[in-house]
């Protein structure tokens, strides 16, 4: 049920962007309102949040390394475990930020015949969120042409890059099916496995779906249902500077859209995304 609740919310909120563009003409309001206001509700959102953990006392140590600390020198430490060094914690840093190296090294552990402990690997979960966060990023970052003139120079190397698989026009970016096949992937886990299914809430579906609205509108008009792309571009240098241009030309698709992504940004600093 705690599924269908999330699912049903993401539906009720492309019904009233659909219904406030088509039926009422709201531009304005779900072009330049909307997002405005989901970006003050961000910067709110997150310094609340880091003022919040920054107040939150810690009165003791929590050890959280699995490996030989360094001590006596004949005794041989482990540097990315327990790092002794800034440079050995900028490398354990570096790993868990782009590797998800504490992903990779999770394992599971099952029941057996009865009473039989056992511990396996769980490799796929490491590779299902590889495959979505960088998939996010690169489509994160190609959206930056709509807020520049000239397009900064990394996000047409991004675009060259992830368009290289050229199957005719327009040009095919795996990152938009690595994403979709992404979300997928962790909302068909959730579903899947009886105990995480038992332990999942609204809260952990809700933000699966909402990517996934986001995700297929965007599909949608590249690839299906075309939009004004200039305009896109004014619209979104205009809410840059404070000073948005809002036209009706766009494309009932591109505000759906564009409502899903301020729901996303509103919603980020107090949700379970906040672990970013």
């Amino acid at each position: 049920m705690n599924a269908w609740y999330g699912l049903f919310t993401v539906l009720i909120l492309i019904a009233l962007a659909l219904l406030g563009i088509e039926q009422t003409g709201l531009y304005t309001f779900f072009g330049a309102v909307v997002p405005m206001v989901a970006i003050v509700l961000f910067l709110f959102g997150i310094t609340y949040r880091v003022l919040k953990w920054a107040r939150a006392p810690v009165p003791f140590k929590i050890t959280t390394t699995t490996g030989q600390q360094k001590s006596l020198p004949w005794i041989k430490s482990d540097p990315l475990e327990a790092p002794a060094t800034k440079m050995q914690v900028m490398g354990r840093m570096l790993l868990e930020i782009l590797l998800f190296r504490s992903l990779f090294r999770n394992t599971k552990a099952e029941l057996k015949n009865g009473s039989k402990l056992v511990y396996g690997a769980t490799k796929w979960l490491w590779v299902g969120g590889l495959v979505f966060h960088y998939s996010f990023l690169v489509i994160f970052l190609r959206h930056f042409k709509y807020f520049a003139e000239p397009t900064p120079f990394f996000v047409t190397w991004l675009q060259n890059l992830d368009g290289f698989f050229q199957v005719g026009l327009p040009i095919i970016y795996l990152t938009d099916f690595a994403f979709v096949a992404g979300v997928s992937f962790l909302f068909l886990r959730r579903v899947w496995d009886p105990k995480l299914r038992y332990i999942s809430l609204t809260a952990d579906y809700f933000p699966l779906f909402l990517l996934l609205g986001i995700a297929t509108t965007g599909i949608l008009m590249r690839y299906f249902l075309k939009v004004d792309l200039v305009a896109v571009k004014e619209l979104g240098m205009g809410l840059l500077m404070g000073q948005p241009v809002v036209s009706a030309e766009i494309g009932s698709i591109f505000y759906v859209h564009f409502f899903l992504v301020s729901v996303l940004i509103a919603y980020f600093p107090f949700s379970k995304l906040m672990h970013m």
